[in-house]
C-alpha cells in the first residue's frame, strides 16, 4: 500500500470514530438497510450485543412481507426455527391470547388449518394478520439502541463510499448519509449489495452450472424423481390444456393474447434473465362492517382477462371438476388468518402472480419499480373485480368470490391494498459459497452452519407461452420437497473478501435459483438477519472482517442465542 493510501486508511479510520460517537445520529456500529423481517432480527440482535444500530427502511413501514400480507407463515419444519424468529411467533401467540385482540370473531371462533396449524399445545402461533405482526415487531424494537428511519432510499449511482473493500458510509437520494463499521443489506433487491460492486446473479442458472435438475427452464409437465421424493413442474399452475392462445381463436395471424411471450422457451434446464412471478399476498375479509368490496380499476381492460375466461369454458364438465388440488371453483389459496381475515395467494393457471411481467424488477430505477408495483396491483385489482362481478364467470365463482374484499382496519392506502409486493426472488449475491440443490438434498452439506432451511424448493413461473399442442401454457413451476431441514453456510452471507469486508447479506443471500427456492421464507430470512448480526458484531470486537471470523466461536455464540444448526 503507498504512502498516500495509507493516509487515506489512517484518515477514514479517524473519521469513522468520529462519525461513531453519540454526537452523530446518523453513526452507529452497525448500520442495516431495508426494514424486512431479516433487517428487523439483525437490528434487535446487534442492540441485544450491545452495538449501536440504524435501521433505514425505504417505504413507511417496517416488515416487508411478514407485516405485509404474508400471514400463513411458509415453514417446512417448525423444529428447526429457533432465536428471534421463535420468539416473533412466540409473541404472536402471546399477541392472541389477549381477547381484546379479537375485533371481529372470538378466539374460539377461529379455525387454523392448513400447513402451518397451530397446535394449543405449541409454543408459538404461525398464523397472524399483518397489523398483528406490525405492532409484534415495533415492541421487539422498542427501548433499544436502534433508531429507525422511514422513506429513505439508497442513492444506488454513488451512495457507497468505500475504502478499499471497506464501506465506510452510504448515502440516500435524500443526501442523507450513515456512517457505520458494519453494514447489511436486508432488502429483498440487493440494492446495497450491488451498489457496493458486489458480485450477483438475476434469473436461473442452466442446471449444467451448478450439476442441478431443478433449475434453468422447466418446461415438461411430467415429475422428476429426486432424492427427497416428486418435482412437479409445470403440471401445477397451469392452464386446462384446451385454452387457445390467439386473439381471434385458431388464428395465430391475429396476434398473441396479453402477456403471452413470443419468444422460445429455450432448451430444457438451459439458463436465463427469468424470474418467477410476483403478486400481492391479499389480506381479504366476508366481515360485512370491515370488508371494502372489490371495485373495477380504472382503465380496466377487459382483454387481460380473456385467458381467464377461456379458461372456464374450456372445462368439459361442471366447474368443480376442473381441479383435483385445491379450490376447485376459485383461482386462489384462500388460507384463514384470526379476525375473520385470509392470506390469499396464487393458484392454477391464471391467478394472481402476473407471470413474466416483472423480469425487470431487480435492476430497475426506483421509478420504474414504483410503475411495475402499481401495474401489478392494477392487474390484481381487475382480476379480483373480474372473477367476483363479470358476467363471463361462472356464477358459482362469481358468488363465492364477491362474499370478500380487501380489509379496512389493514394498511395505509383507503382502498385496502398493501404497497408490499411479493419480491419472491431478485438479484442473489455470489460469494466463494453457493448454496445448491445438492445442499437442499443433502449430498452436500457445509460444515459452517449459521441457521436451517427446511421448505422444499419452490418455484413459482416464469413464463406464459404457447406450447408445441399450439395452447397456452405456464412454465418455471418447480414444487420439490426436501428430505430433511439442511444447514446454509456462513460463507453464503459474506461477499468476497476482496469485492467487502464489512457487508453482510441476509436475504439476497449466495444461493442458486432453486435453492433460494427453498431458503426465501420469512421465518429463514429472521434467521439468517440474527445470525448476519452476530457476525457483524463479532467482527467489530476482534477487529476482523466479517469472512475472517473463527467459526467455533461464532458457532457457540449462535448457539448461545437459541439458534439451531445441525
Amino acid at each position: 500500500m503507498n504512502l498516500t493510501r495509507v493516509l487515506m486508511v489512517i484518515f477514514t479510520i479517524t473519521l469513522l470514530n468520529y462519525c461513531t460517537t453519540d454526537n452523530n445520529q446518523n453513526a452507529a456500529d452497525v448500520i442495516i438497510y431495508g426494514g424486512t423481517s431479516a433487517g428487523i432480527s439483525a437490528a434487535i440482535q446487534s442492540a441485544r450485543l450491545g452495538k449501536s444500530v440504524v435501521l433505514i427502511e425505504p417505504t413507511n413501514r417496517l416488515g416487508g412481507l411478514t407485516t405485509g400480507g404474508l400471514g400463513q407463515t411458509d415453514i417446512g419444519n417448525k423444529q428447526v426455527i429457533g432465536g428471534i424468529a421463535r420468539e416473533f411467533y412466540r409473541n404472536i401467540k402471546k399477541h392472541y391470547e389477549d381477547p381484546t385482540n379479537w375485533i371481529w370473531q372470538t378466539r374460539s371462533e377461529y379455525q387454523d388449518g392448513g400447513q402451518t396449524r397451530s397446535a394449543a399445545s405449541e409454543d408459538a402461533m404461525w398464523t397472524f394478520e399483518p397489523s398483528a405482526a406490525l405492532e409484534v415487531f415495533l415492541g421487539m424494537t422498542k427501548n433499544m439502541n436502534i433508531r429507525i428511519v422511514y422513506n429513505q432510499q439508497l442513492n444506488r449511482e454513488s451512495g457507497v463510499a468505500k475504502v478499499d473493500n471497506s464501506i465506510i458510509s452510504i448515502s440516500m437520494e435524500s443526501g442523507d448519509t450513515y456512517f457505520g463499521k458494519m453494514f447489511m443489506d436486508a432488502t429483498y433487491e440487493g440494492d446495497l449489495m450491488a451498489a457496493a460492486g458486489i458480485s450477483y446473479t438475476v434469473g436461473r442458472e442452466s442446471n449444467a452450472q451448478y450439476g442441478e435438475s431443478l433449475n434453468g427452464v422447466q418446461a415438461q409437465d411430467y415429475g422428476k424423481t429426486l432424492l427427497g421424493g416428486i418435482s412437479y413442474n409445470s403440471v401445477h399452475h397451469d392452464f386446462i390444456d384446451r385454452v387457445d392462445p390467439y386473439l381471434v381463436k385458431g388464428d395465430p395471424a391475429s396476434g398473441l393474447l396479453p402477456f403471452i411471450s413470443e419468444d422460445s422457451l429455450g432448451a430444457e434446464g438451459s439458463g436465463d434473465k427469468g424470474i418467477q412471478a410476483y403478486c400481492f399476498r391479499m389480506t381479504l375479509t366476508d366481515h360485512p362492517e370491515n370488508k371494502i368490496s372489490f371495485t373495477k380499476p380504472d382503465n380496466y381492460n377487459e382483454l387481460e382477462y380473456e385467458l381467464l375466461f377461456r379458461n372456464y369454458e374450456a372445462a368439459l364438465g361442471p366447474i368443480e371438476e376442473m381441479y383435483s388440488y385445491g379450490d376447485p371453483l376459485v383461482p386462489w389459496i384462500n388460507s384463514s388468518m384470526p379476525n375473520r381475515k385470509t392470506d390469499t395467494n396464487n393458484q392454477k393457471g391464471f391467478s394472481t402472480d402476473f407471470i413474466g411481467q416483472n423480469w425487470d424488477y431487480p435492476e430497475a430505477s426506483y421509478k420504474e419499480r414504483e410503475k411495475m408495483v402499481n401495474r401489478h396491483r392494477h392487474y390484481q385489482q381487475g382480476l379480483m373485480w373480474t372473477l367476483a362481478y363479470h358476467p363471463r364467470i361462472p356464477e358459482k365463482v362469481r358468488e363465492k368470490v364477491s362474499k370478500w374484499g380487501t380489509c379496512k382496519d389493514e394498511y395505509e392506502r383507503e382502498d385496502g391494498w398493501q404497497q408490499q409486493l411479493y419480491i419472491r426472488e431478485a438479484r442473489r449475491m455470489i460469494s466463494d459459497y453457493v448454496m445448491t440443490q445438492k445442499n437442499c438434498e443433502g449430498t452436500d452439506v457445509v460444515d459452517d452452519p449459521i441457521g436451517m432451511a427446511a421448505y422444499g424448493m419452490d418455484s413459482h413461473h416464469i413464463k406464459r407461452y404457447v406450447n408445441q399442442k399450439g395452447y397456452v401454457a405456464n412454465e418455471g413451476n418447480v414444487e420439490a420437497s426436501v428430505k430433511a431441514p439442511f444447514p446454509i453456510s456462513y460463507r453464503s452471507l459474506v461477499p468476497k473478501k476482496e469485492e467487502c469486508n464489512n457487508l453482510l447479506v441476509p436475504v439476497c443471500l449466495s444461493a442458486s435459483h432453486i435453492a433460494f427456492g427453498s431458503i426465501r421464507m420469512e421465518p429463514v430470512f429472521m434467521i439468517l438477519g440474527q445470525s448476519s448480526a452476530t457476525i457483524a458484531c463479532l467482527a467489530i470486537d476482534e477487529g476482523r472482517a466479517v469472512q475472517e471470523l473463527d467459526y467455533q466461536k461464532l458457532n457457540k455464540e449462535l448457539i448461545h442465542q437459541g439458534q439451531i444448526l445441525r
